[in-house]
């Protein structure tokens, strides 16, 4: 039977962001049944849109954060998605902009490289999912694409150890600037090894970074991972990262 509820977390005195989601076949984490939400989180005055997975017996909760000109619907994430899935990770895609949003970013480009609003966006996001009944106390992390995977690392610099891995796909991470050396979650960088500029760019990220590290190189991949079988090199590697440090922890999750 489909179930569908509304889950809203706000008072008139705070200015706190405001949660609602539509569930189908909600089960908690650790159940035999698969959740599938349709959810909406209204922050900075606006709504976003997103979509939950849980896996049954999920291991953590992967957000992703898509990166310019890309949201819930990107092909390219909802592939990893579903391959992280089949692997034992929730998943989280949500559109960092409003569609208002993303068509005058389309004009000019304003919002895209403006990495402190959308890391403040992912925040609000992560805040609800360490709260929300089906993920507070699964492992968190974070997959981010392109200008995603600077956002990924500003908003994991805030987080601390609430955020306990993160994967950047082609990712612009020299653009998180000073948040770099603070993130303490163990990090994957992964590069086309045809993309020369991006790799050279994530080459000295890595030597910012303090946690745990590696950059791996994906042998005649470009930018967006186009190539036969590289995109399925991505999702292996990212599900072996999460797989290693995203575990469910109810006691650290209901203390912080």
């Amino acid at each position: 039977m489909i179930a569908s509820h509304h889950i809203s977390r706000s008072s008139p005195a705070d200015s706190s962001p405001r949660f609602s989601c539509t569930q189908a076949g909600a089960a908690p984490a650790d159940s035999d049944l698969s959740v599938h939400e349709a959810v909406e989180l209204e922050v900075d005055g606006v709504t976003l849109f997103g979509d939950l997975v849980l896996p049954p017996h999920a291991h953590g909760a992967v957000v992703f954060a898509h990166g310019s000109g890309s949201g819930r619907h990107s092909p390219r994430n909802r592939r990893v998605a579903q391959a992280l899935q089949t692997s034992g990770q929730g998943t989280l895609l949500f559109d960092l902009l409003t569609t208002r949003e993303e068509l005058a970013d389309a004009r000019d480009g304003h919002l895209r490289f403006n990495i402190a609003f959308l890391a403040r966006r992912l925040v609000a996001v992560t805040r609800w999912l360490a709260e929300a009944p089906h993920t507070r106390h699964l492992g968190m992390g974070y997959f981010g694409a392109s200008t995603g995977a600077a956002a990924a690392l500003v908003a994991a610099a805030e987080m601390g150890a609430l955020v306990e891995a993160i994967v950047c796909r082609g990712g612009r991470p020299d653009l998180a600037a000073d948040a770099v050396p603070a993130v303490v979650a163990p990090t994957l960088l992964i590069v086309g090894g045809q993309d020369a500029h991006v790799l050279r760019l994530n080459q000295k990220v890595l030597a910012q970074l303090r946690c745990d590290k590696e950059l791996l190189v994906v042998p005649g991949a470009t930018h967006l991972f186009e190539e036969v079988g590289a995109l399925e090199a991505v999702a292996h590697h990212a599900g072996l990262w999460f797989g290693r440090y995203l575990k469910p922890n109810t006691l650290s999750k209901q203390s912080q």
